[in-house]
């Protein structure tokens, strides 16, 4: 798929946080960018910020978790601006709490949005994709969709569960010979509002686990890999350790995240009572893409930059092995 400055967008999840991040990426292009989140007031606010930068925006007050409304979306914005090329499934929410003290209602929401969303995202992108055979889809994914870490058990699983229909959606994609293409993004802890309101069940406020990274890290990787999509993209070395880590030592990350993944997803502030909470309704007030850890935050990622340049480690390996060959000649 070839990138055009005019490319008709759709952002789920994109009136604060990443997916603001990734509409801003998109209008500094020259795209037109569908907004799709619940809170019209930010939603308001995010429009305003991409036609700053750039681009054209419509915004759209919908729920992922509803499937029907997604795809009067979809429907509503070909009736006025044309075919969809990107669809970014990127909406979630998250709950802080020990599985024992967890609900069944909450295991429901967190599984709707953040897994359900996707899927009924991308099945109202293929509903209109699929007849004219072209069309990008990136599903956002987590280094937690590959190693489970403590106190996010239903974030953790619905991404678990989205690799899952990841992998089946696209080797169906190719045993079609489809032209529409999808991609996921693997992405780290990211400095975004969702830590000032994700539902909070600990003493403290909550924090990214591990490094964190500025949301516009990721927001790159995500439009470059709209319109080159291979197998999987990777964001950050945290990312990079967790996949390769759980794979070879599940035992050792086990033991490891028992003595440090408390500690290691809260500061030392109380959160008090008047915390903020998104899980069923929009938190309240104006949020953009950064959360409160920008002095924390990285603003680049070499496994990111490797991934949009993977020419460049090819080579490498190439000149690698010839050195190696050289070696074993001269003997």
């Amino acid at each position: 798929m070839e990138k055009n400055h005019k490319d008709i967008v759709v952002i789920t999840g994109a009136s604060a946080g990443l997916g603001r991040a990734i509409a801003l990426k998109f209008a500094k292009h020259g795209a037109r960018v569908a907004l799709i989140a619940r809170g019209r007031e930010r939603l308001e606010d995010a429009k305003r910020e991409v036609e700053e930068n750039g681009g054209e925006a419509l915004i759209f007050p919908a729920d992922v978790a509803d499937a029907a409304a997604l795809d009067n979306v979809a429907a509503q914005l070909e009736s006025k601006w044309g075919p969809i090329d990107v669809w970014v499934n990127n909406a979630m929410v998250g709950v802080l709490s020990p599985v024992k003290e967890m609900t069944p209602e909450e295991y429901k929401r967190v599984t709707e949005v953040t897994y359900l969303g996707q899927v009924y995202g991308t099945l109202a992108a293929l509903k209109r994709m699929l007849p004219r055979d072209r069309g990008s889809i990136v599903l956002v994914g987590s280094a937690l969709a590959y190693r489970g870490i403590p106190l996010q058990s239903a974030y953790c699983g619905a991404k678990h569960a989205t690799m899952g229909f990841y992998d089946s959606l696209r080797t169906e994609l190719l045993h079609d010979k489809s032209h529409v293409k999808v991609t996921t993004v693997q992405l780290p802890a990211m400095n975004t509002p969702q830590f000032d309101w994700m539902r909070n069940k600990l003493p403290n406020k909550p924090r990214p686990m591990g490094t964190i990274y500025q949301p516009e890290v990721a927001a790159r990787t995500i439009y470059h890999a709209a319109y080159h999509p291979e197998r999987e993209y990777k964001v950050g070395f945290s990312t990079l350790q967790a996949v390769i880590g759980n794979k070879f030592f599940p035992l050792a990350g086990d033991w490891v995240l028992a003595m440090n993944g408390y500690k290691g997803q809260q500061t030392y502030e109380p959160a008090g009572e008047d915390r903020l909470d998104n899980l069923f309704e929009p938190a309240p007030g104006l949020f953009g893409a950064h959360g409160r850890f920008d002095s924390k935050a990285k603003d680049s990622s070499t496994v990111g930059w490797l991934g949009r340049h993977q020419a460049v480690p090819a080579a490498l390996t190439l000149l690698a092995g010839v050195a190696i060959a050289g070696l074993f000649l001269r003997k």
